[in-house]
This record gives C-alpha cells, structure tokens and sequence, in this order.
C-alpha cells in the first residue's frame, strides 16, 4: 500500500474544498485514462499493423504481451518508488515517461522498434494507477472519500468505451500513428496540471527492495511467454525448453518471495482456500475474455470485412455493458454472494465466445453486436465481485498487500492468455492449410477454433465458481514477522 505525507491540508489538519480538487484530481484522471485508452485502443489497430510493419500477428501479440508484462514488473513497485520520491514526483516522472513511450512508438518503422516502445509505456502505465489512486484517497477529506474515489470511475468508463472508437477512426481516416500520438496532448495537460495543483509530499523511510524477486519474477513470465509462443510453430520450435527454463525460475521466483521478509508479492495470501479459488475463477475469466478481446478485432475485420471504424463501434459495446452491469453485479454480490454471479458471469461469456466462433459472411451485425454484449454483460456481473469477493477472502494482516499481488497477477495471466491463444491460433492454422484449397478459409476456420477454446476455458470457470464457499470462510491470520 503506498503511504504518502502531504505537506499541504493534512498538515494543518483542514479539511481541502471538493471545489478545489477539481484540478488535482484532473491531473490524475488524464492520466490514469491515457494508460487505459492505450490499453484498449491498440487491439483494432492490430490487422493495419499487420500490413503496414510486414510482420506477423504472433510478432505483433507482443505490442499487447510485452506491455502488460511491463506494467505487471512494475505495479508492484509503485508503493516503494512513491515512497522513495515522494508521491507526486513519481506520478509526474510516470506521466513523462510513458508520453515518451507514445512518441516512440509513433516513430517506429519495424515491429521490433513498436514491441520495445510498448514496453517503455507498460513500465510507466503500470504505476501510474497505483500511485495516482493513492494520491486520490491522501488527497480527499476523510468524509469525502467516498464521493471522491467515485471519480476514479470516468477513466474506467469512458477509456474503455472511447479507445476502440477512437483508434478505429484514427486507423480508418487518419495512420496508425495518431493512436499513440493521441496521448501526447493528454500527457501533457496531465503533467502541466499535476506540476501545478498536486501538493508536495515528501519521502519516506523506504523498507528493503525485493531485488531478487524483481529480477527473476518478471524474466520467469517472459521466458513463459515466449516458450507459449514458439509452441505454436511446432514441439521442434524450442518452446518446450523455454517454458521449462521459464517454470524453473518462477519456482525459484515463489521461494525467494515465500521467504522474503518484504517481498515483492504477497504470495502467503493464498493460505486461504477461499481466495485461492476465488483468485483462479478470476484468471479463468481473464484468460477466456481478454485473451480473446485481442482476436476478435482481427476476425470481425479480415473475415466479416468490418472497417476499423465500424471495428471500433462494435468494440465499444463490450465497454458499455459491463460499465452499466458492474454496479448491477455489486448489488446483487451483497445479497447472494459470488457464486451465482461467478457462475452466471462465465456461463454467459462462454455463450458468447461459442456464437462469435460460428460467425460467417451471412452473418448480421445485429448477432455481431449481442455476442459482444453478451461478453460485456458476463465481464459486468462477475468480474468486479470476483475482485471484492478475493479482497474479503484475504487473510486480514494482508491486506494492504493483496492489491498489488492481484494487480500484478492479472497482467501477467493476461499475457499468458493473449499468448497461448494467439499459439493456439497459429497451430489451428497450420493444421487446416493443407487441407484446405480457398484462400483464408483456413485462417477463419482457426479463429473458430480458438473462441471455441476460450468458451470451454470460460465454462472450467464457470463449474469451478460452484465449489466456492457460499459463506466467508474464517480468513487465516499470517504474520509478517517472519
């Protein structure tokens, strides 16, 4: 968790005017929606990309891959970096950096130069949020908070509604470019704001740096990613050797983190049973419905013969179904627990994938558009219970630590989903080209193959979901003394 000391109104101990939060809080906003309209935007832009760089789309996946491991070797070191600098020079360092990223990634000329500039970005992105949400809640009057922390809620709406638009339009009417470029005006508003109306806060005693864990850690999930990858052209590819590689540091990686007096992730969460399962009906639904949120795009594009823009829109209403159903799912959570919704959720996703992989040319937009909802509404129901449901789980003394730990965990399964589908794809491929006479037949044949995939993934989900406990469990009390 990361704790700062603001100089300004804690100090004296008065309380700031909501009115004059406007302008903190707008630095802070700006910039927690450029990292998630990137996040979002870069997936219509995929199949340009594809044709304008040469390069392949399992070259391509790791413009989304390398980022969201980037940001997950980075989330859970904001609360040290914020300590060390002081809050608001870490989100301002934050912001330049990942402006920087953007303006190197419109600059790139080779897949290579991109996948590396994403990087940059994903090592920044990943802190910006951590730090700017802790700078909100230091920042808002004790009786406020609430209210003030509800407006976190617009970049979560509005980026992942608007990104798809956005970039479908840019790719459409404009270059591939103006969706990285997009972010240098809003990075720049954001920094401008943030140099003028966030409050000083000074450094702290920082604890001891995880250095191990933070070198072994994140080259572990690369190795394993990259091993995921190579499977995909085959067993004579190597992929074998380099998840056995990748596996064998990430035990390392548990031990160091297990015995680690302040460890990077919090691993001793999972003593409780009812987190564990919690925490993997999570991944299942990550690896089901955002390892497919990266194909779809592709399939609505090259095989129904969708424009970028009209990519876009479609895109967008993923966005705005889960947006309207995530407060409906949280009430429901308070009544009856997670395990209808986890349940229901999953069920509903896999429903979805299953009908997206019978997509033909005859096929209406309107079946286009209910299969894309009904992702949407099952993201709504179980994915922020899921979230609430994990943290209720979580053994008490952990607490603080948990964010980070699922933060970071579901980049990184993230990653692993978008790689081991895009293999999975890539192998369908080639199992159906020798097979087939008509030119990209083959191809759509592979794109069916692998949401089928994802709809079972997403149905494991959903049958695990019912041996969660109907009640909280007692949570297991760990100290950190150790």
């Amino acid at each position: 968790m990361i704790k700062d000391t603001f100089t300004g109104s804690e100090s004296t101990g008065s309380e700031i005017r909501l009115r004059a939060l406007v302008r903190p809080l707008a630095a802070i906003v700006l910039g927690m929606m450029m990292v998630m309209l990137d996040s979002t935007a870069i997936n219509v832009a995929i199949p340009k990309l594809i044709h304008d760089l040469g390069a392949p789309f399992t070259t391509l996946q790791w413009t989304i891959t390398g980022y969201t491991l980037a940001m997950s070797a980075t989330i859970p070191l904001a609360g040290w970096i914020s300590d060390r600098l002081g809050a608001r020079k870490a989100f301002l360092i934050t912001i330049v950096l990942f402006t920087l990223g953007s303006l190197l990634c419109s600059f790139a000329q080779t897949a290579e130069q991109l996948i590396v500039f994403r990087v940059i970005q994903g090592l920044a992105g990943g802190m910006i949020n951590p730090i700017g949400m802790a700078m909100v809640f230091r920042l808002a009057p004790e009786g406020k908070r609430g209210q003030i922390m509800g407006l976190l809620g617009i970049p979560m709406l509005l980026a992942p509604a608007s990104g798809p638009i956005l970039s479908g339009w840019m790719v459409e009417f404009a270059t591939w470019e103006w969706i990285f470029l997009i972010n240098l005006p809003i990075g720049t508003l954001a920094l401008v704001f943030g140099i003028k109306f966030l409050p000083v806060t000074k450094r702290k005693e920082t604890l001891t740096l995880d250095v191990i864990g933070m070198i072994v850690g994140p080259l572990s999930f690369v190795l394993i990613t990259l091993g995921v990858t190579r499977l995909g052209d085959g067993l004579e590819s190597g992929g074998g050797v380099t998840i056995i590689a990748g596996v064998i540091l990430l035990i390392c990686f548990v031990i160091n983190e297990l015995r680690h007096n302040h460890p990077l992730l919090e691993l001793r969460a999972f003593s409780s049973p009812n987190f564990t399962k919690g925490i993997v009906v999570s991944w299942i639904q990550y690896i089901a419905l955002n390892g497919s949120l990266v194909l779809i795009p592709q399939y609505l594009q090259l095989f129904k013969g969708f424009s970028p823009f009209t990519t876009g829109l479609v895109m967008s209403v993923l966005a705005i179904t889960s947006g309207l159903l995530m407060p409906i799912g949280g009430r429901i959570y308070d009544f009856i627990g997670i395990r209808p919704l986890a349940f229901s959720g999953l069920s509903i996703i896999a429903g979805a994938l299953i009908t997206l992989s019978n997509l033909s040319i005859e096929t209406s937009l309107t079946i286009v558009v209910c299969a894309i909802a009904g992702l949407g509404i099952g993201m709504g129901l179980c994915m922020m219970s899921l979230n609430t449901f994990i943290l209720q789980s979580a053994p008490p003394l952990l607490i603080s630590r948990v964010t980070p730990l699922t933060s970071a965990a579901s980049q990184i399964i993230i990653s692993f989903a978008i790689t081991g589908l895009t293999g999975f794809l890539n192998y369908r491929s080639n199992v159906h080209s020798p097979n087939i006479n008509r030119e990209n037949l083959f191809d759509a044949l592979a794109y069916g193959d692998t949401f089928v995939l994802a709809a079972c993934i997403a149905a494991a989900g959903a049958m695990l979901s019912l041996f969660i406990k109907r009640k909280k469990e007692r949570t297991v009390v760990i100290s950190n003394s150790d």
